[in-house]
């Protein structure tokens, strides 16, 4: 067993190093959660570790939710501070994105490794192609709909995140922008719909991945202990980081770092699933 937790320290350290660092930067700047970062750089790591190719994306995507619990508390509470939270419509939110999670956990937790990779990346390459060519996002002014049509955009966001095991940035803050949301106050609000996603998506993936065989060490479900713990540290310290640069640069500017990101991801993606396949 010892010499097992050593091989996977070796092997995870450094991408798991780097993702915290970055992610909890991009969860500050973004309100992505960080989990867009942390989901493939563990994905790459694990991959090394010689476990099952079908469970490694199911372990990326849950340990990652367990992280953003502690990264969204960081990233909102900096936003907090600046104003930056809708909290009204965090009420409004909480109970439909707590059924998608719920719902994209499950979904995430038992299809294919390589369906949650396309899911990542399709999702990722849409919102990035919107968020670099549409403009505005420079004022505040949210539309007006149905409380069941937000329960329904809530659901959708929960659902895709908990399976992208991402905190809602990716979805939440484009969507919110799109709905009217100033980009500021969407990155903040989206910052603390990652604790809510967080919560339940991680626990969804621990129960989810109990008693399956072939997982590395230190491993609760398809949540890798070992992971989580060299990464929430890192991520927690530099969300601060990434708030304080979301709130002193141009909301352009902020819209198209947002945009890029996403679409590199995207890419990274679609070359994985072209060498699976």
């Amino acid at each position: 067993m010892e010499d097992q937790l050593a091989a996977l320290f070796a092997t995870i350290a450094l991408p798991a190093t780097v993702a915290g660092i970055f992610g909890g930067i991009l969860a500050g700047l973004l309100g992505v959660g960080g989990g867009i970062v942390i989901v493939p750089a563990l994905y790459f790591a694990l991959s090394l570790t010689g476990m099952d190719p079908g469970q490694v994306m199911q372990l990326s995507v849950g340990t990652s939710l367990a992280t953003i619990i502690f990264t969204s508390l960081s990233s909102s509470l900096g936003h907090y501070r600046r104003g930056a939270i809708d909290f009204d419509l965090l009420k409004l939110w909480g109970p439909s994105i707590l059924v998608g999670v719920v719902i994209g956990g499950i979904l995430g937790g038992v299809v294919s490794g390589l369906a949650l990779i396309a899911v990542f990346a399709v999702v990722a390459l849409l919102v990035a192609l919107d968020m670099i060519l549409r403009g505005g996002g420079e004022i505040d002014s949210p539309r007006s709909f149905s409380k069941p049509a937000w329960a329904f955009f809530g659901v959708i966001a929960g659902a895709i995140s908990a399976m992208m095991g991402i905190g809602g940035g990716t979805v939440c803050v484009p969507l919110l922008n799109f709905l009217g949301y100033e980009i500021r106050r969407a990155v903040g609000t989206s910052a603390a719909i990652g604790f809510i996603i967080g919560v339940p998506g991680a626990i969804t993936y621990v129960l989810t991945g109990l008693g399956h065989e072939g997982l590395p060490p230190l491993s609760l479900g398809y949540v890798n202990i070992a992971a989580a713990l060299i990464i929430t540290p890192l991520t927690v310290v530099f969300a601060r980081v990434g708030v304080a640069i979301a709130h002193r640069i141009p909301r352009r500017v902020l819209r198209l770092s947002f945009g890029v990101f996403l679409l590199i991801t995207s890419i990274r993606m679609f070359v994985d699933l072209y060498r699976a396949f």
